[in-house]
């Protein structure tokens, strides 16, 4: 899509009319300012003046004489008489008939020019300056505060390079929903002969990163129709109802403009739910703003041809009068694209690079599980960077999963130098987890083990990788995942007899399982199928509300403290009972840092010995 902007005048056009202007003073301004002051005398002297043959310049009109001495450094001024021989009395003298001055200017004049015509000119100038500055802000000529009262949305029009439904992957479900609204644009009268009425407006909800600004500019882009895009914050103003003459103002640019699409992304900033009790003040603009968008959406008057998008991941802070029916009538769901979305989506943005013939892209996948479509774009662009900087010009698959890597744990840290007995902690810990996952049933496959820093913090780290997408896990799966996020400090304590400090994120992760196991998801026989902690958003991260009693709290953390206890006991025997492997398995990452799956499980099945 092509943004359209308004021609902006470059500043040298206004320096230019400043000049023009005081060129136009000194040429006719100020000539009149630097006029002779005219002497008043009687008939009596003008003939005395004659006689002693002191005239210089004779200007004779029809109500006064002006003249000069010889000198002609004063101009004098007399009433004419009847004199006939006035003329060759004067000839005789040697005087000279010409225009001596022009009128005399008044003394009011002579003020209004000398003081009012240049303050005059200023400001005019700075007010036509001013309204300029203004409409170049998107104020326009009767906003205030420098418009303030503009919605300032972006236009865009279709271009030959506008985004389309192919540009779009892994979102299929959407793009169905979606196509919809575009065929309404290009036919209305389809729907109107059936009587059917396309949706106002569309909720396009999903985590962060999954496209849906994307999915608004590819229906604008396919309906080859005018786009106003606007971010929810961009509406609320310091001063209290500009952001309602924002919203009249945005859907007055799209009724002069329709059939075309309003997308308003982050629409939660001005949409949250108003409170029952009342603001007092603290959000009377945010409020305002809410109300004007919908009466915009559904009041007295009709949009037709206006079709709104709005994008959120904050759904269930919405309020309910924007989301019931005839405002936004239809949500569209934009999730994590599965195994599929995920290939497809590195396909399209492969699209710009050059890429060896040998790269699978399902196997890395397969490997991203559970990024997004921006985290998939940034994987490829990584991957582009390194090839790069490797001097060459074309990825490869190693460039690929080493960018997976980076998107997850950071850069290698170059300069970071392990002790030789870190570096053998830090082995055996990873062999740890790969060795509990590897002997449960329940476990993804290991991918790759490494003990190279990270500048993400981690001195190491082992890649699980499902053969496909999970979107159901049962009790045992769960619990094996405890026991493989255990088998690290396992590890640490079976063959050292002592523990460290780089089990933080294992335990963290391993108590974060335990505890929804038994307050959300049901898995514990004292508590039943009771919800004791909801989700808050869905979206943005895993917080959570409690809803029990202190007493109740108390169980809980004594069942996950229980249950990550047992599942330590199940890794720890684990590893004693496969010792020999451990060891050699911890030497062999020691010496390579960092290893294959297959090699792991060469070792592991006695296919390879270190």
């Amino acid at each position: 899509m092509k943004e359209v902007k308004q021609p902006r005048k470059p500043l040298i056009y206004y320096y230019v009319i400043a000049l023009l202007i005081v060129l136009l003073f000194n040429l006719l301004v100020t000539p009149l300012l630097s006029q002779q002051q005219v002497t008043e005398v009687d008939y009596g002297t003008f003939m005395d003046m004659i006689e002693d043959g002191d005239i210089g310049i004779v200007q004779v009109e029809d109500t006064q004489i002006l003249f000069t001495g010889k000198d002609q450094t004063v101009i004098y001024a007399t009433t004419p008489m009847d004199d006939p021989t006035l003329t060759e009395r004067l000839h005789d003298a040697g005087a000279k008939f010409a225009r001596v001055i022009e009128e005399p200017v008044s003394p009011v004049w002579s003020f209004l020019l000398t003081f009012g015509l240049p303050i005059l000119i200023f400001f005019l100038l700075g007010q036509y300056m001013s309204r300029k500055l203004m409409e170049q802000a998107g104020g326009g000529k009767n906003s205030l505060s420098f418009g303030m009262g503009k919605s300032n949305a972006k236009v865009y029009v279709q271009s030959s390079k506008g985004i389309k439904f192919s540009d779009v992957a892994g979102e299929d479900e959407a793009k169905e929903s979606l196509a919809e609204v575009v065929d309404y644009l290009h036919s209305p009268e389809k729907y109107a002969k059936a009587g059917a009425a396309m949706p106002k407006g569309i909720l396009l909800v999903g985590p962060p990163g999954t496209g849906k600004t994307m999915l608004a500019k590819a229906v604008a882009g396919e309906a080859n129709v005018p786009f106003f895009s606007i971010s929810g914050s961009e509406f609320v103003e310091m001063f209290v109802g500009m952001g309602a003459s924002k919203v009249r103002d945005l859907f007055k640019q799209a009724k002069e403009k329709s059939p075309c699409i309003v997308f308003i992304d982050e629409i939660d900033a001005i949409g949250q739910k108003r409170s029952a009790g009342g603001n007092y003040g603290g959000n009377d603009e945010r409020e305002q703003t809410l109300n004007q968008l919908l009466t915009e959406m559904d009041g007295f008057e009709e949009n037709t041809g206006v079709i709104i998008l709005a994008a959120t991941n904050r759904p269930e802070s919405l309020d309910p009068a924007l989301t019931r029916p005839g405002r936004f009538d239809r949500r569209v769901p934009v999730e994590l694209p599965d195994l599929a979305g995920r290939e497809a989506i590195l396909k399209v943005h492969a699209r710009k690079i050059q890429t060896a013939e040998d790269v699978d892209f399902h196997t890395i996948a397969r490997m991203a599980a559970g990024a997004s479509g921006a985290e998939l774009g940034n994987i490829i662009n990584e991957a582009a960077l390194r090839a790069v900087r490797g001097g060459r010009t074309v990825v490869t698959q190693a460039d690929l999963e080493e960018s997976i890597e980076v998107v997850i744990a950071g850069y290698q840290k170059k300069n970071a130098v392990l002790s030789d007995r870190e570096k053998k902690v830090v082995a055996y810990h990873e062999i740890g987890h790969a060795l509990v996952a590897a002997m449960q049933s329940h476990s993804a496959p290991v991918q790759k083990i490494t003990i190279i820093p990270r500048t993400s913090g981690a001195l190491g780290y082992t890649m699980q990788v499902d053969t496909g997408d999970k979107y159901l896990l049962t009790k045992e799966e769960i619990e094996d995942k405890i026991a493989t996020y255990t088998g690290g400090r396992a590890a640490e304590e079976v063959v050292f007899g002592q523990i460290t400090t780089g089990a933080s994120n294992d335990i963290e992760q391993a108590t974060k399982l335990a505890r929804a196991m038994i307050a959300r998801y049901g898995m514990s026989e004292d508590f039943d199928m009771v919800a004791m902690e909801t989700v808050q958003n869905q979206y943005l991260g895993s917080d959570v509300s409690l809803a029990c009693a202190p007493d109740t709290q108390k169980e809980i953390d004594r069942k996950v403290v229980e249950l990550v206890k047992r599942q330590h006991e199940k890794a720890r025997k684990i590893l004693e009972d496969n010792r020999g492997k451990l060891d050699e398995l911890a030497s062999f990452l020691y010496e390579k840092e960092t290893i294959t799956g297959d090699e792991f499980m060469e070792i592991l099945t006695g296919g390879k010995q270190a």
